[in-house]
């Protein structure tokens, strides 16, 4: 859809289709307008029978929500897919009162009329604005997605937004009252927007839908660029999304989601190349011959030696991935893990890698890092390095799973508890000068890469659907 009506000449923005139960298909997205105050338009598809949906037709009512009282005229913007509750629908809308992050309920029946149900259903002091909220139930039973209206025992349901002032994404897992038009988190420490976050990297808008024919739940996020404005022009596009991925509630945690690549992605591996149990000393960095390592599927196990663990009384434990000095540093127990995108002289990498603290009490924490501080030679990126903790429950081994695509590494630790995108730009680790290589930064621990699957990945072959004509 494009702005060509006054309630969305400034822009044609965020939006969410809701499959009804009579088998059509409605969308609600945010438009503004001539005078960019944030409204709500509804849109139907031309053609209900094209698979791909390319063509819709705005309702000549639009719009069918203006930004109610004591909400700003800009703040009030991205509805989510609907949910059925006795009788009627009902939709999410992200806005913030002051600089208290807040997400607003309506309720409808047709799409077309609306009423804005009593209170907010959640709110968190000092997040700021909520875009791209979206709010969808998980089964704490099994790995089932569940459609977004589903409800009742075995049912947590996750609140997600994309919070607009320091654009990350944050999520947490709750308890939905519909009665009462609430969500409260299981854990309050850790709501929405000062707890888990989707993704740590660059990474940010993402947006869930229900896959009926899969039954599985599917979120997309959308990775923007690190490199200038002015190169984005001279290249005629910015952004790509992520890798599909599947999205289920963590049994063996009960505390955070799973994010997994969908299995579709695995019909584009070629030949694979498999090592075992590689001893990595402290310090020492090996190569892994696998032929051109620009599009891999990878996946690898980690164990560092019991006794060092044992011995060691404290390390590391107020480690920050982000503040850290990325895989350059070096500390009694990592940082240890993989270079990807790198040049044989190692002047370019992206570092995908473990780091270990451990308190005076024993316990252990693990961290899952990115470091992108040498991904390029190239002046007029940012580099940072991302990461948080990561849940390793006793007998687990360390374990990871890297997606690489030429320019964009996805990164999947312990199952998909902890997930990092990386958008970087090599100048020299690019078609066959790029490899790939085990490293171990620790000090004081030799670490065993137990195993290692490395795929050759195909391209996706995108099929050259019409694409929407402009000149309409």
């Amino acid at each position: 859809m494009v702005p060509d009506h006054w309630y969305d000449m400034n822009g044609v923005w965020t939006g969410s289709a809701t499959f009804l139960h009579d088998g059509s298909i409605v969308m609600l997205y945010t438009g503004s307008t001539n005078e960019k105050v944030q409204v709500q338009n509804l849109a139907f598809p031309a053609d209900p029978s094209d698979p791909l949906l390319i063509d819709w037709i705005k309702y000549d009512g639009n719009p069918v929500l203006v930004p109610p009282p004591d909400i700003g005229l800009q703040d009030f913007r991205d509805p989510t897919t609907a949910w059925y509750v006795d009788g009627a629908w009902r939709i999410s809308i992200g806005s913030k009162v002051n600089k208290t992050g807040i997400a607003l309920v309506y309720e409808t029946s047709d799409f077309r009329s609306y009423k804005l149900l009593d209170g907010v259903m959640h709110a968190v002091p000092g997040t700021g604005m909520w875009e791209c909220i979206d709010f969808y139930p998980v089964s704490t039973t099994g790995k089932n997605g569940l459609d977004t209206s589903a409800s009742g025992p075995g049912v947590k349901h996750v609140m997600k937004a994309s919070l607009d002032d320091d654009k990350h994404d944050y999520y947490a897992i709750g308890t939905y009252d519909a009665e009462k038009n609430t969500w409260t988190p299981d854990n309050p420490e850790e709501d929405v927007g000062i707890g888990l976050r989707c993704d740590y990297g660059k990474f940010y808008a993402s947006k869930t839908f229900y896959d009926q024919n899969k039954g599985r739940r599917i979120l997309w996020g959308w990775i923007g660029e690190t490199d200038n404005e002015k190169t984005d022009l001279e290249k005629g596009w910015a952004a790509v999304q992520t890798i599909p991925r599947v999205v289920v509630f963590d049994e063996k945690t009960g505390s955070n989601l799973l994010q997994w690549p969908v299995e579709e992605v695995e019909s584009l591996r070629l030949s694979s190349k498999d090592f075992s149990d590689i001893e990595i000393e402290a310090g020492s960095v090996v190569p892994l011959d696998v032929g051109t390592a620009t599009q891999l599927d990878i996946l690898a196990e980690f164990e560092i030696e019991s006794k060092t663990l044992e011995e060691t009384v404290e390390a590391d434990v107020g480690y920050n991935c982000s503040t850290s000095g990325g895989a350059a540093g070096r500390g009694l127990l990592g940082p240890f893990g993989l270079l990807v995108i790198a040049d044989g002289s190692l002047t370019e990498q992206t570092a995908v890698y473990f780091y270990i603290g451990k308190g005076t009490d024993g316990n252990l924490q693990t961290f899952f890092c990115q470091d992108e501080l040498r991904s390029s030679e190239a002046t007029d990126i940012v580099k940072r390095v991302y990461g948080s903790s990561v849940p390793v429950l006793s007998g687990e081994k360390l374990s990871v799973r890297i997606l690489v695509d030429h320019s964009i590494v996805e990164s999947f630790a312990q199952g998909g508890r902890t997930c990092i995108t990386s958008r970087v730009y090599p100048t020299q680790a690019i078609y066959g000068a790029a490899g790939i290589f085990l490293f171990n930064n620790a000090t004081a621990a030799n670490v065993t890469a137990a195993s290692i699957k490395i795929w050759q990945m195909n391209s996706a072959f995108i099929h050259p659907y019409p694409a929407y004509n402009l000149e309409k």
